[in-house]
């Protein structure tokens, strides 16, 4: 199969072709390979082919929460974020008891495998999860239940990873809590990406743990503290270490509403472009029409209201979530921040693959990746999506 279009490599955008062959990018070329009979071509014309989009912190989407409790919710929510562009994810874990922890575990390895298999087509590819909690502070908790907020021991995390069996890729911590600086220790060196969270961290609390391996900030300025007064002298707090830990990364929920576009604007003056991820946050209400929905398991969760392009609590208060898809991301970044494709795609496909150590498979367009692909105009409407080379039906919609 042969493409055309406007491709979106890593550092430019080139009219040209893409060739994929069981799967693979095989050749990028500026002008028209050969193509033999009876192989594919097709013609997006001055359509953007890209990357697919990488979401390392999703709980859900199309109706379903990825720890509703089966392995069918889980494959629902994948196949969901595939129709919006996100080719790979990680299905991500709310703070809640062990046996609900370990049940979402369990079912998770389920489909893992079934994926592994080929069994599942049309799904955005999970290699694994993000535990978001429980080891936060609760002055800074958000929607995370109380109830399951705790220090990290090692006999708790080690039957969690034992439990994972590989499959956890990142794990959300609040760097102050007592035992966080031994729990970053070990997950450095079972290979597994630690992040701040749901944290009152302050700056020197924060540079420790970055010292042990922690250089992710988990949706930056969501649940993280800030400058206050401690005996009337300033003290910056875990937004201020973003800005100020050169090697630190920060994650973004770029919907528009959780980051206002004039505090995007901030950020991206400020921050290295190459130390942004962005990412969707999304709860079950991503990709669902306006109405009641629901925030966490559909068996204990939290009455919310989606409107607006976000879900809120019923009182509309406060929010209760992001309804976000990849495409409202990329279309944030693009049509609303100014920036290029391939910056788009840095920021939604290749450095989120790259800091889960994914990227030697997916992220961005070479030779030898797999075809996961997404077919879009300037205004970020998605005509495509190829996971292996294979589309998937009613993507966008």
């Amino acid at each position: 199969m042969v493409l055309h279009g406007r491709l979106v490599l890593k550092d430019r955008v080139v009219d040209g072709y893409l060739r994929v062959i069981d799967g693979r990018i095989s050749g990028i070329s500026a002008s028209k390979p050969p193509i033999p009979e009876g192989e594919e071509y097709l013609d997006y014309g001055d359509s953007f082919i890209m990357p697919g989009f990488v979401d390392t912190h999703t709980h859900g989407s199309g109706g379903f929460d990825f720890m509703d409790g089966s392995e069918e919710d889980i494959v629902g929510a994948a196949r969901s974020h595939a129709r919006f562009g996100t080719t790979t994810c990680l299905p991500t874990a709310l703070t809640s008891s062990d046996e609900e922890m370990v049940e979402f575990l369990k079912n998770l390895g389920a489909v893992h495998r079934m994926q592994v298999s080929g069994n599942l087509p049309g799904c955005a590819k999970m290699p694994g999860t993000h535990l978001e909690g429980p080891y936060f502070d609760m002055v800074e908790k958000g929607a995370q239940d109380p109830r399951y907020i705790r220090d990290p021991e090692p006999r708790h995390y080690n039957m969690l990873l034992e439990a994972g069996d590989g499959l956890i890729k990142r794990w959300s911590v609040a760097p102050e809590r007592p035992g966080a600086l031994e729990f970053i220790d070990t997950m450095v060196k079972q290979g597994i990406e630690v992040s701040a969270a749901h944290t009152a961290a302050t700056y020197d609390d924060v540079s420790r743990a970055f010292d042990h391996g922690l250089n992710l900030l988990t949706h930056f300025y969501s649940g993280m503290s800030t400058i206050s007064r401690r005996g009337g002298f300033r003290v910056l707090g875990t937004v201020e270490s973003g800005y100020l830990i050169d090697g630190m990364n920060i994650e973004l929920i770029c919907d528009g509403s959780h980051l206002p576009p004039e505090l995007l604007r901030m950020i991206f003056k400020l921050k290295g472009h190459d130390r942004i991820i962005a990412c969707s946050d999304s709860m079950r209400g991503a990709g669902m029409p306006d109405g009641p929905s629901i925030l966490g398991p559909k068996n204990n969760g939290t009455a919310c209201i989606i409107e607006d392009g976000i879900a809120k609590m019923p009182d509309r208060t406060c929010f209760a979530g992001s309804v976000a898809t990849g495409d409202r991301l990329a279309r944030t970044l693009h049509c609303i921040m100014g920036l290029s494709m391939d910056e788009v795609s840095r920021i939604l496909c290749l450095q989120p693959a790259a800091l889960m150590g994914l990227d030697d498979e997916v992220g961005s367009l070479e030779v030898g990746k797999a075809a996961d692909l997404v077919v879009c105009n300037d205004g970020i409407e998605i005509k495509k999506v190829y996971i292996d080379g294979v589309a998937i039906r009613n993507a966008g919609k």
